[in-house]
């Protein structure tokens, strides 16, 4: 049997730019990946199939809609003769929730095939298939840190991120994707001012302290849909307050569309202190201390 982990996608900073004339939005985004995820494991086999459990593992479909068996469809079209099997998919990240939990499924589902037929993890076919699978999946076929631009189709270099403590929080609200977008009411063809400058590069970010990153890097790169999921989820406000009240807190934002928000810490004791506290007060939400890279 194979395993892989499906690290959770956090966007420290999300700018719209824009919308194509095909109605896809363009996008800059710096991301990185958390010590969280889903795991994904493949037993070898000649009937491809795939078993769901976990904590958020209820209702997931287990047909060629999950993103997991769509994808390797997509590169069995690439490479003819591919092998695979059943996979089973432990759900621990929350769906539906802004830190690209199907997408990270989706894209250990290639890497986990592509070492069962001793694929190199740069062959073209698994970034192709990635792309044809969803707007994040290229990036999480890595799951490292960089920026991402276009419709998810334009990936930068990894990037060496300073040491970031942090603390994520979903309140178990699912928030529609296509209906953040649909609030920020870009007619196809629009075009937003030009953001500022991606984030210096890698050995510069490694090299600064949490306030200089912040002030450097992510106050010029805020999260454009922040507002409009806020918007249809008011409770995304309360998840920010809290943790821009916890002491030690230095940023409070959300991740992607949302749920999901994040709090980056001063310390990893700030971070599970901070984790605690809000977990004592809201025991039904979703709440993970990690580490960010």
């Amino acid at each position: 049997m194979l395993s892989s982990r499906a690290p959770a996608k956090v966007n420290l900073g999300l700018r719209v730019l824009g919308r194509r004339t095909d109605g896809y939005h363009r996008l800059e985004s710096l991301v990185a990946f958390a010590g969280v995820g889903d795991l994904l494991s493949l037993v070898p086999g000649p009937v491809t199939g795939l078993t769901v459990a976990g904590p958020f593992g209820n209702g997931l479909e287990t047909d060629d809609s999950n993103l997991v068996l769509r994808t390797v469809a997509h590169l069995s079209s690439l490479i003819p003769g591919l092998q695979a099997g059943h996979f089973t998919l432990l759900k621990r990240l929350p769906i539906a929730s802004g830190i690209g939990g199907g997408s990270a499924d989706a894209a250990a589902a290639l890497r986990l095939v592509a070492r069962l037929n001793r694929l190199p993890p740069d062959h073209p076919a698994l970034r192709e298939a990635a792309a044809r699978t969803g707007a994040d999946v290229p990036v999480c076929l890595a799951s490292r840190a960089r920026v991402m631009e276009g419709t998810g189709d334009v990936l930068g270099p990894p990037l060496r991120l300073p040491r970031l403590f942090a603390v994520l929080v979903n309140p178990r609200v699912a928030v529609s994707t296509a209906a953040v977008f649909g609030r920020l009411g870009l007619a196809p063809g629009a075009t937003l001012p030009a953001p500022q400058p991606a984030p210096l590069p890698s050995e510069h970010l490694a090299a600064m302290g949490m306030d200089a990153f912040i002030a450097g890097v992510l106050a010029p790169l805020p999260n454009d849909l922040e507002a409009p999921a806020r918007a249809l989820a008011p409770v995304i406000a309360e998840v920010i307050g809290l943790l821009a009240a916890a002491p030690g807190c230095r940023l409070a934002r959300m991740s992607g569309s949302g749920a999901t928000c994040f709090g980056l810490f001063d310390s990893c004791g700030a971070s599970a202190d901070a984790a605690r506290m809000i977990r004592s007060a809201h025991p039904d939400w979703w709440v993970k201390p990690t580490i960010l890279r």
